[in-house]
């Protein structure tokens, strides 16, 4: 028996008769893989469901926002218990491991304190984006903006009427200042979409 298959391409029949023009149409990625090698260019990278919208909503982005939350604030929050520290062992003229031991909680104490601060406010936001988002039918700027006051006026709810309009009030500023920012990186054509609809 003769080895000379060994060194021809995979071959399911013959070319002829399965309409397949080995010259110039075939061109095979290797010599052990024989398709067309147009196949894969053709398909689309991803496939949505038909209807689907190509980006992802606020349902999905939802949990990368609160778990960002969570780490910048355990970040922040552990850099300024670092900070707090070090002036606390250097007034109480504390050193060696007794020092050591003092920094570590400062720095876990603040920075849990600061990831739960955050991660919270992570969590009230995308819950009333996604809320509105089912409410409304839509997804737009309007949606970051209004989810943002209901966020500050949810957390600061407890504290009195004084400082939950304040928290509102905070609240629409920095998503307004979000959306605001966000329109003038995507250039003039986006702010020219944002006047024609909302003004």
């Amino acid at each position: 028996m003769s080895d000379d298959y060994l060194s021809k391409p995979l071959s399911f029949g013959s070319a002829h008769s399965s309409g397949i023009s080995t010259s110039s149409q075939v061109r095979p990625l290797s010599p052990y893989l024989n398709y067309d090698s147009r196949y894969l260019q053709a398909q689309p990278e991803f496939i949505f469901p038909e209807g689907a919208s190509k980006q992802r909503g606020r349902f999905e982005l939802a949990f990368s926002q609160i778990g960002s939350s969570a780490m910048a604030g355990a970040c922040i929050g552990g850099m300024g218990g670092l900070y707090n520290g070090f002036s606390s062992t250097k007034l109480a003229n504390q050193t060696g491991k007794l020092r050591r031991t003092q920094l570590l909680n400062h720095v876990m104490k603040q920075g849990a304190a600061t990831a739960n601060t955050l991660g919270t406010i992570a969590v009230m936001y995308s819950a009333f984006g996604v809320l509105l988002q089912w409410t409304r039918g839509e997804d737009d700027d309007i949606n970051t903006i209004a989810a943002g006051g209901a966020t500050g006026l949810l957390y600061k709810s407890s504290a009195g009427l004084r400082k939950c309009v304040l928290g509102g009030g905070i609240g629409l500023a920095l998503t307004s200042l979000y959306v605001l920012w966000s329109a003038t990186s995507g250039g003039s054509k986006k702010l020219n979409d944002l006047k024609s609809q909302y003004l």
